[in-house]
């Protein structure tokens, strides 16, 4: 099972607004979406946004009754400018000030929204994304969850392709996470050399929130760990009453 983090509130207690950019979000993706963000907590409102008179619109006709998402207009009313930007960020800022959600989930690969999800963390609330590998640095350290659509569809590995817009920054993840971990590692060890897995976790989606065991080929942080044993240590702590628990350790650091 993929790891999930520790984001404070318990997820299964967490509504989730899913406001999802229609101009620049896969349809086809929908579903894997929704049960992405479903990972997180309640899904309790789900709209997508955009000029519904155009063809552009069209693949998302065929999805919105089958996941209850309800559409918004937004006509486009300069040409090369696009409208649904501003729509969707005044829904969410209505909907967080009226506090029927205590998450959100923002489906886009715009850095416009990168304000939005800052706003929305300033207020002590969850905010992950949703987008695509060309996704502005500034927007996914924004969220405290974001997540790749391309580890959504499969795809084994995330390449540095040309940006979204010209300037833009792109995320380009590192073939080897051997850097994150360590960093991580050296945030959460204690006096005894060891860390304890799960805190190793909490860290690397603090360090980096598009960090995502699935980029690597992995489902569970301890595999992904494995892979480096020539660099960490792992020990099992079993337990009679419960789950075992799991610390690392860098074998340089062992005593001789």
């Amino acid at each position: 099972m993929q790891d999930i983090p520790n984001n404070g509130n318990n997820a299964g207690n967490r509504r989730i607004a899913m406001l999802i950019d229609g101009d620049n979000a896969q349809a086809s993706l929908i579903e894997k979406m929704v049960a992405e963000t479903s990972k997180y907590g309640l899904v309790t409102i789900r709209r997508v946004y955009g000029d519904w008179t155009t063809t552009q619109m069209k693949s998302w006709k065929d999805v919105l009754s089958t996941h209850a998402i309800q559409p918004i207009q937004q006509f486009q009313n300069t040409v090369g400018k696009n409208s649904t930007d501003s729509a969707l960020i005044i829904d969410a800022m209505d909907i967080l000030y009226e506090g029927a959600v205590n998450g959100f989930c923002l489906v886009s690969s715009d850095s416009d929204y990168t304000r939005l999800a800052t706003r929305i963390r300033e207020k002590g609330v969850f905010v992950m994304g949703i987008g695509k590998n060309t996704t502005p640095r500034a927007f996914v350290n924004a969220c405290e969850i974001f997540v790749f659509t391309q580890n959504l569809t499969g795809e084994k590995e995330i390449r540095k392709s040309e940006p979204a817009t010209p300037g833009a920054e792109v995320i380009a993840v590192p073939f080897d996470p051997l850097p994150l971990l360590k960093n991580a590692f050296d945030i959460s060890v204690q006096e005894d050399g060891w860390a304890f897995l799960g805190t190793v976790g909490g860290h690397l989606h603090r360090l980096d929130p598009s960090f995502d065991l699935r980029t690597y080929g992995y489902k569970q942080l301890i595999q992904l760990i494995k892979a480096y044993q020539d660099t960490f240590e792992i020990r099992v702590d079993k337990s009679r009453h419960g789950p075992s628990l799991i610390y690392i350790r860098l074998r340089d650091e062992n005593p001789a």
